[in-house]
């Protein structure tokens, strides 16, 4: 596989491999015959533009090896597939899983790219029959598509929401299944997470993780050992992309990110509930 297109020249990521994994992940490659703590989700946890991800912060802090398994752009089918990083998760004294939004997996209305999730790869033939005013060879990303069927028709709109949700709790079961029970969930992101109709929201399809209520991440509960909630204070959101490397042609990707004081945030609220549960193992 190629070498994906995330080294900036400023900051080096040294991407690596596990166990036969074809994913690479953020390195330096960690060693895995000491107990260590898995990080598994998207682009917030492989940290990119950040000199130091909150799971690098949680190492440094606790003195505790951390494994990334941040993927950007990742979605749960890249890890539901991925048999040597769910069978490293599975012999991790911990793993903390970030709640990913639900637009970036494959379901009965769309195939999604296997490891670039955010990719989108074909409707199926139910989702083209529900929108046959729309040429879906248009589309190579799942969130331009999503965008274009919401503004064809909000009615079908909703249809297709609700099969994202379904999928996502289902293939969700299925992750924190092969992880086993030391599992962390972990949101984080600027927006609260809460019971609201995603259309409510101000940035409606924008809005991260995509879809995602309290009623879903409840019925997951009985499956893991604690849900952590992190949302950025407003002076974090205010130091924007101050701190990030990243070249002048990504400006406007770093600016929509989460920046450095939000991950020290993050690491913050995770270190005292990490110490809590491994104590309790």
């Amino acid at each position: 596989m190629k070498q994906e297109a995330i080294e900036t020249g400023e900051l080096s990521y040294s991407p690596c491999r596990y166990n036969g994994s074809r994913m690479l992940f953020r390195g330096p490659r960690r060693r895995l015959d000491l107990p260590y703590i898995c990080f598994v989700g998207g682009t917030e946890t492989y940290g990119k533009f950040i000199e130091e991800p909150f799971p690098a912060l949680v190492e440094k802090a606790m003195r505790h090896t951390c494994v990334n398994f941040g993927c950007v752009n990742g979605g749960i089918d890249v890890f539901v597939k991925d048999r040597a990083v769910l069978e490293i998760c599975n012999q991790a004294e911990l793993t903390v899983l970030q709640i990913m939004g639900a637009q970036n997996l494959s379901n009965r209305f769309y195939s999604v790219h296997p490891r670039r999730n955010d990719r989108f790869l074909r409707a199926s033939t139910v989702l083209r029959a529900i929108y046959h005013d729309v040429d879906f060879s248009e589309f190579s990303f799942n969130r331009h598509m999503l965008s274009t069927l919401h503004a064809k028709s909000i009615d079908r709109f909703e249809t297709v929401v609700a099969e994202l949700r379904e999928a996502w709790i289902a293939r969700m079961k299925t992750l924190i299944g092969h992880i086993g029970d030391h599992c962390i969930l972990l949101w984080f992101s600027d927006d609260q997470l809460s019971k609201s109709h995603w259309s409510d929201h101000p940035n409606q399809l924008q809005t991260d993780p995509l879809f995602i209520t309290i009623s879903m991440i409840e019925e997951l509960r009985p499956m893991v050992k604690q849900i952590v909630e992190v949302n950025p204070s407003d002076a974090a959101i205010a130091q924007g992309t101050r701190g990030m490397l990243f070249p002048a042609s990504q400006e406007k990707a770093a600016a929509e990110m989460l920046g450095g004081e939000a991950h020290i945030e993050a690491a913050r609220t995770l270190i005292p509930v990490i110490r809590d549960n491994l104590y309790t193992l």
